[in-house]
């Protein structure tokens, strides 16, 4: 658990450095995920959810983004990010 609290932490950094806004807020049976509000980039992750599924949620919308390549990351979250097959 400490292991996926920390990459939530640093996964959240990277958000923030690419200029997401994000939310933890209660969200009943919604998983979160990205979206765009006018020009800003928001992620939604649901508080109500475990540690690892708002970290898959905030990776997933990470993993979309075409800029993520040029931001510093542990080999870790770099790791993980990898393993997120390409959306479509």
């Amino acid at each position: 658990m400490a292991d996926t609290l920390g990459l939530l932490q640093e996964a959240l950094q990277l958000a923030q450095d690419l200029g997401y806004r994000v939310r933890e807020e209660p969200l009943g049976d919604l998983p979160g995920g990205a979206c765009t509000v006018g020009d800003a980039r928001h992620v939604l992750l649901n508080l109500e959810q475990s540690v690892a599924s708002r970290l898959d949620v905030l990776l997933r919308a990470l993993a979309a983004d075409p800029r993520l390549a040029a931001e510093p990351k542990s080999r870790l979250l770099a790791a993980r990010l990898a393993a997120i097959p390409p959306p479509g």
